[in-house]
């Protein structure tokens, strides 16, 4: 299964409903059945000649570099995108505990890990209690 695309018309992006992928180790009013284990997505990314050039003029100023902030979005989401078909493919239904790691290769090249576990998940009909510290 292909990896869900960047929507291009919003700038913002949501995970859907579907299949939770949350950086908590737990879910309110969900119980985990099963735990299947560590589950990742990668991608390694190249900045590229035209937006290292494009990027270089703009730092002579300051301020946010938007081209580098758009390919670490773009990165990010199919990073997480990868994650959540290998966790399906370990047959999760959800992915708990999810981070990010990320390094630079040679310069160019820079590596995005989301990372996380993998487990199942159904409804839990007990209703947790509030916490009291008396």
């Amino acid at each position: 299964m292909p990896a869900t695309p960047l929507p291009s018309q919003s700038p913002l992006w949501a995970p859907p409903t579907d299949f939770p992928v949350v950086s908590t180790p737990y879910v309110p009013g969900i119980r985990v059945t099963k735990v299947i284990g560590l589950t990742y997505g990668l991608i390694v990314r190249s900045r590229g000649l035209g937006r290292n050039i494009v990027a270089g003029f703009r730092s002579l100023g300051g301020g946010e570099i938007t081209e580098y902030t758009q390919l670490l979005e773009q990165s990010r989401h199919e990073a997480l995108a990868r994650l959540k078909d290998h966790a399906r493919k370990l047959g999760a239904n959800a992915v708990l505990s999810v981070g990010f790691d990320t390094s630079e290769m040679s310069e160019t090249m820079t590596e995005i890990m989301a990372y996380g576990t993998a487990v199942v998940i159904e409804p839990d009909p007990v209703m947790s209690q509030p916490v009291s510290l008396r």
